[in-house]
């Protein structure tokens, strides 16, 4: 399915539910029936994931918009490594050339189970998203640290500008009645704690736990740290944890350790060092007993719950699954998790099409035969829901043959996976495949991707804006006709409204000015990513590369692997037809239907407009250099095509013009 889209192997272990998600009234009443027995079971079990820090994000800002498919690669490069560790530390790098550096590292404290550590790295990890596009973050639970970076961290112990202390506590502050000694004494026992909780750490691999006259404290450093970095960080931490007091809880973050001090115990016990009480105390052992006698009740309240989480899960997924059309539902197209699973002989990389920001998509063959491509999402943020929920909702209601049909989805399974048909010749810009198609092939590539927009922007049932027009999203089928994919960013509006303010999402190059600058968002967004990729299909080159002289004639601007086999008044119709979608101004690009007509309709009954400036051409640039329209030097004027020139709002960085002829720097 859609090329662009890296391996993955991430199992996420925390999926948000859908927004619209209804729960009986009594579930809350099961949930609360069924923890109160459970923690009984699990009362030196805890993930730890109460926020420590706030989520810190760095002032860098992603140049590429490669950077986001880069950070979910790395994400699910970290949850393999920690699956597949011994322990409960993992990192994960990418230094490949071709993609922006990217480093990240997982840390749970080691008094953590596997399972807590799992958990906890889970809820981090839905958390650290919201850093993106800034290239580095960082977040601090009571149970893990997670951080992400574009540089190689994993020796840096401590850090001026992030390093930071949590003082907050919500054990109350007023009362020291309940501590023998009060106050004063606190403070000292809280002195001699993290000063020995220090050492202990530093004699066992950066670890430490320790109760000490009924205040209790935990130190952990990053097992990549050497043990004088992991001094340096402890030493600064208990610092730091000093001036929580008289505070009952105190929190070091630091670059490479965490120290954590209470009067409430927090860590499992089976950790408790130097000066601590192993094992279950007496009391303890007591309630085994009595949990021991009334086991068979517990099991049988497990098992009703079970019964009960079943029921209410599946009647949700019938509510999910409703999102499509009865026509789905009715054809049997709702595959289960298992069946997409073993079509992709487990997500195996050989099988895999490409990857996106959002998720990976692979090459599936059916019990039945059909290939399939599954794109298999990976929820991080509550947007990236809303957006499977958006793309699913949006695409089953529409169909049309220069559309990318959607079969079915499935939600059941630990991500989420949207099942297309299979389109064989993968997309536009995947190997470079618009330098060995022919002219025609070319042609009826940019027909079929006009008629597509065509029918989003006013031949379906709602308007519906794309938002991502772009040559990876572009798909060819067995006879290289296109077909649009990737409907995850779409906005629809009613009849009512002339245009949508919103957040800004797509692709830099393919953005309309108006849409970048104010946000506004009108069909002419997508007219003017659709001008862009017209001009990329016909001169075969990526928008960021125009940057060679275009004197001559129309043979010199298109693509020279073409060798001129190429009818040359059509050439200049193609490229006129791109620059008018390209223009500055929304109001003067052409509707899709417009321009459909210009590429269907023959003779003297068409007459094509002249293009004004395109945006962020530097006009005062041109005219010195001759090439103004009213000069015969101009190459656009030996094609036959003058420009009305227009100012150029200062607003708007010359940079991003992606057809640049003769380039210039702005003056």
């Amino acid at each position: 399915m859609a090329a662009g889209e890296s391996r993955s192997e991430i199992q996420p272990l925390n999926r948000f539910p859908n927004k619209h998600t209804q729960f009986p009234p009594n579930f809350f009443t099961w949930v609360l029936y069924f923890s109160l027995n459970l923690s009984f079971f699990t009362a030196d079990s805890d993930p730890r994931v109460t926020v420590a820090g706030n989520l810190s994000c760095g002032t860098g800002r992603a140049t590429t918009s490669s950077f986001i498919p880069t950070f979910v690669q790395a994400m699910e490069g970290l949850s393999s490594n920690l699956n597949n560790s011994n322990n409960n530390f993992a990192v994960a790098n990418i230094t490949d050339a071709s993609l922006p550096p990217f480093f990240a590292l997982i840390q749970c404290h080691r008094d953590l189970s596997r399972t807590d550590c799992l958990v906890c790295y889970a809820v981090s990890r839905t958390a650290v998203p919201n850093c993106l596009p800034r290239t580095s973050g960082r977040y601090f639970l009571d149970g893990c640290f997670i951080r992400y970076d574009n540089y190689s961290f994993y020796h840096e112990a401590t850090d001026s500008a992030m390093d930071t202390r949590n003082c907050n506590s919500s054990l109350g502050n007023n009362s020291w009645s309940d501590f023998q000694g009060g106050v004063l004494e606190f403070q000292r026992t809280v002195g001699d704690l993290v000063e020995n909780l220090t050492e202990i750490a530093l004699r066992d691999n950066g670890f430490g736990v320790l109760e000490l006259r009924g205040v209790y404290g935990l130190a952990q450093c990053w097992e990549s740290l050497s043990n004088e970095e992991c001094r340096v960080c402890l030493n600064k931490a208990k610092t730091e944890a000093r001036r929580c007091l008289p505070s009952r809880e105190g929190r070091s973050m630091n670059a490479g350790c965490f120290l954590r001090y209470s009067t409430q115990k927090f860590f499992n016990n089976d950790s408790l060092a130097d000066g601590g009480n192993s094992g279950l105390s007496s009391p303890g052992a007591k309630v085994a007993v009595v949990l021991a006698a009334v086991a068979f009740l517990m099991i049988s309240g497990f098992a009703s719950y079970a019964a009960y989480i079943r029921i209410s899960k599946l009647k949700q997924e019938r509510k999910n699954m409703g999102l499509l059309s009865n026509s789905y539902n009715k054809a049997g197209l709702k595959f289960k998790y298992e069946t997409l699973e073993k079509a992709t002989n487990y997500f195996d990389v050989s099988n895999k099409l490409g990857q996106g920001g959002a998720g990976s998509v692979y090459k599936g063959t059916l019990p039945n035969g059909d290939v399939v491509a599954v794109k298999r999402l990976f929820f991080t943020t509550r947007q990236w829901v809303d957006d499977f929920f958006n793309e699913v909702n949006l695409i089953s209601a529409i169909e049309h043959k220069n559309l990318v049909k959607l079969l079915a989805c499935s939600i059941e399974g630990p991500e989420s996976l949207l099942v297309y048909e299979f389109v064989p010749n993968k997309s536009l810009d995947q190997n470079d495949r618009t330098q060995i198609l022919s002219w025609k092939q070319r042609m009826g590539v940019i027909l079929g991707t006009a008629e597509g927009l065509a029918y989003l922007h006013g031949g379906c049932h709602v308007r519906i804006i794309h938002r991502d027009i772009k040559s990876s999203n572009i798909l060819l089928d067995e006879d290289f006709s296109p077909k649009i994919a990737d409907f995850g960013l779409v906005r629809t509006f009613g009849a009512d409204r002339s245009h949508l303010t919103t957040g800004i999402a797509g692709t830099l190059g393919y953005m309309a000015p108006e849409y970048i600058v104010r946000g506004q968002l009108t069909e002419k967004a997508d007219v003017f990513s659709f001008g862009v990729v017209v001009l990329e299909i016909a001169c075969g080159k990526r928008n960021n590369a125009f940057i060679e002289d275009a004197e001559g004639v129309v043979a010199e601007a298109i693509d020279p692997l073409l060798d001129g086999n190429f009818p040359e008044h059509e050439a200049l119709e193609v490229l006129q037809i791109g620059l008018l979608c390209t223009q500055a101004s929304a109001t003067l690009r052409p509707s899709m239907t417009e321009v459909i007509e210009y590429l269907t309709t023959k003779g003297e009954d068409r007459e094509i407009p002249v293009p004004h400036q395109p945006p962020f051409l530097n006009a005062r640039a041109l005219v010195s250099q001759g090439l103004s329209s009213s000069s015969t030097s101009s190459p656009m004027t030996k094609m036959g095509i003058s420009y009305t020139t227009t100012s150029r709002s200062s607003t708007t960085p010359s940079s991003e013009w992606p057809l640049r002829i003769n380039e210039t720097s702005s003056s």
